[in-house]
């Protein structure tokens, strides 16, 4: 091996590692004004898919068989893997209906992406599952392994690509139902505000919907879209039961009861709303003093493998010094 013509540090070439930070460098500027000069609107899309609903209902109130059938949109993906799941006697009703739910929970709004869903949890545990067998029997690419750990590796491969849908899914539903939960209590109070001024439960919607689109648009969206059905749809406890199926939150329950109980009954709406909201603080209070409560038993753990090992280094260091300094000079 040539030796290193430029200067060196610990046996690596100074000049090569500067300029592979500059490429890195350069390449990290280059993704940042990309990132910068193609920055979408993120209500675009909610706007979108919340005026395609508008259009659906409107359709299938109104409109003739034949303008139904043009507005329902079909895509010819989804359709041949719809197809293809039905040759082989795969695709159940009850299981599209359960995807569709979930989905509608991530905020994912086409139904026709459940039997993607479906089709991800035949298809991946093939293709990685597969894979990852012809590497480990095939190629012998883990050699050193013993039995039991490649048959573990290839059980738990398998087992993640089947889930890995329905993961995914499982996550977005989290984060959207934690955002929903913040917001749900300011959402409460307009709408109490709302009804004291003398608005329609559908004005109400709109209007809480437009005030919290921006700093609360998961909510934002669910509350536009309520207001949207309730304006078409000829049963209005359908759309609040919509609701209650789209956000996977005991919260929004007890809102949706509620409502529905106003409805029914002709109860005043804005002093059940106010204890409900009053409740939702209360929850979101014990939930921020569970978490500071917790927080000691999290920090033992950083506390004594880093924190306090560089405290006694500090505060023995010194003295360790010493007491050696002062043994060498009595031993001379």
């Amino acid at each position: 091996m040539a030796p290193a013509s430029g200067p060196t540090l610990l046996g690596v070439d100074v000049i090569w590692v500067a300029t592979m930070l500059s490429g890195v460098a350069a390449m990290a500027v280059m993704v940042a004004i990309y990132a910068a000069t193609t920055v979408r609107d993120p209500m675009a899309k909610r706007v979108k898919a919340l005026n395609d609903r508008r259009e659906q209902l409107k359709a299938g109130i109104t409109a003739s068989t034949k303008r139904r059938a043009k507005l329902v949109q079909r895509n010819d993906t989804t359709d041949r893997i719809r197809g293809l799941l039905q040759s082989f006697r795969v695709l159940q009703d009850e299981q599209v209906k359960l995807a569709q739910v979930k989905l509608a929970q991530a905020g994912i709004r086409s139904k026709e992406m459940a039997v993607v869903v479906i089709f991800g949890r035949l298809v991946l545990p093939l293709v990685l599952g597969g894979a990852m067998i012809f590497w480990v029997y095939g190629t012998d690419g883990w050699a050193t392994w013993s039995p039991f750990k490649k048959y573990m590796l290839v059980a738990g491969t398998l087992l993640l690509s089947y889930k890995a849908p329905d993961l995914y899914l499982k996550n977005k539903i989290s984060k959207r139902s934690d955002a929903i939960r913040k917001g749900l209590p300011d959402a409460l109070d307009l709408l109490v505000i709302c009804a004291e001024a003398g608005l329609t439960v559908d004005a109400a919607f709109h209007r809480v919907a437009r005030e919290l689109g921006r700093g609360y648009p998961e909510l934002g969206d669910e509350f536009t879209l309520t207001a949207i059905e309730l304006g078409f749809l000829t049963d209005r406890r359908q759309a609040f039961e919509n609701l209650a199926t789209r956000v996977d939150l005991d919260a929004v329950k007890g809102v949706v009861t509620t409502m529905i109980q106003t409805e029914k009954y002709g109860t005043p709406l804005a002093s059940a709303l106010r204890v409900l909201s009053a409740e939702f603080r209360n929850e979101r209070m014990m939930r921020a003093e569970e978490k500071a409560a917790r927080l000691p038993a999290i920090m033992t753990v950083p506390l004594i493998l880093f924190i306090l090992p560089t405290l006694f280094l500090v505060i023995l260091g010194p003295a360790a010094c010493s007491i050696h300094d002062t043994l060498l000079s009595g031993t001379m």
